[in-house]
């Protein structure tokens, strides 16, 4: 079988930079087109870092591969919440509560805090409801949706993976 092998470091290193592009390609994106990211667009910014952190940790520490693909399955069913809870916002916006108009939770004090330390990379000044970018029919945050999907995926074959 193809998967068993490719070592699984040449998997972790993949991941990682598709992590880290779809991060640059965002970011991009943002500054091109002005953007505004939502709340919940810059909490999937901080998963998609972290997952790619993680992903890195797997490279540098394929011995672990257990442990890395099962914190980033958990990062990346955390990242399936959000963006499935932002693409339902996106598609009923009159029954959704728009972020920053309640009191503060606790992933969007973080996104608050992380925009303040680095706002180029961190700022929200966008509402969640606002489907600003589209491309094949989809927003931004249902491309997430399935990208993160896809990662849960993707750390299920490296958690059961043989060596």
């Amino acid at each position: 079988m193809f998967f068993s092998q490719v070592p699984v470091r040449a998997w972790f290193a993949t991941l990682a930079l598709g992590c880290f592009g779809l991060v640059a390609v965002g970011m991009e994106l943002q500054n091109l087109l002005r953007l505004a990211p939502c709340p919940m667009c810059i909490f999937q910014r901080v998963l998609y870092l972290l997952i790619g952190g993680l992903a890195l940790f797997g490279f540098a520490w394929p011995i672990a591969r257990m442990a890395w693909a099962g914190l980033i399955g958990l990062l990346a069913m955390l990242g399936v919440g959000v963006a499935g809870e932002q693409t339902w916002m996106q598609a009923f916006p009159e029954l959704a509560t728009e972020c920053g108009y309640a009191e503060p939770n606790l992933m969007e004090q973080l996104v608050d805090w992380l925009g303040m330390q680095w706002p180029s990379w961190f700022l929200a000044t966008g509402f969640c409801t606002s489907r600003d970018w589209v491309f094949l029919g989809l927003s931004m945050a249902n491309w997430s949706l399935l990208v993160f999907i896809g990662i849960v995926g993707y750390a299920a074959l490296l958690f059961r993976r043989r060596n």
